[in-house]
């Protein structure tokens, strides 16, 4: 079994959040997967991003701000 780092991207509204987590790869199995830890992880970020709260998603995530290019 090995680890190996990966960043999962969270879009909500107009901002986007950068989560790292650790994927587990084995040979048996659903693979690769991530930790429970990892997954309540993005799902708070999503749930702050939602609730226009940067400053709890920036606790967990670097946080970006959308900006539309208007053509």
């Amino acid at each position: 079994m090995t680890t190996r780092n990966h960043t999962k991207l969270v879009h909500e509204g107009e901002y986007v959040a950068e989560v790292d987590i650790q994927l587990v790869e084995a040979d048996i199995g659903w693979s690769p997967c991530m930790s429970l830890d990892d997954a309540y992880q993005i799902d708070d970020v999503r749930d702050a991003l939602r609730r226009n709260d940067v400053i709890a998603a920036s606790r967990y995530a670097r946080v970006f701000s959308l900006t539309p290019v208007a053509v």
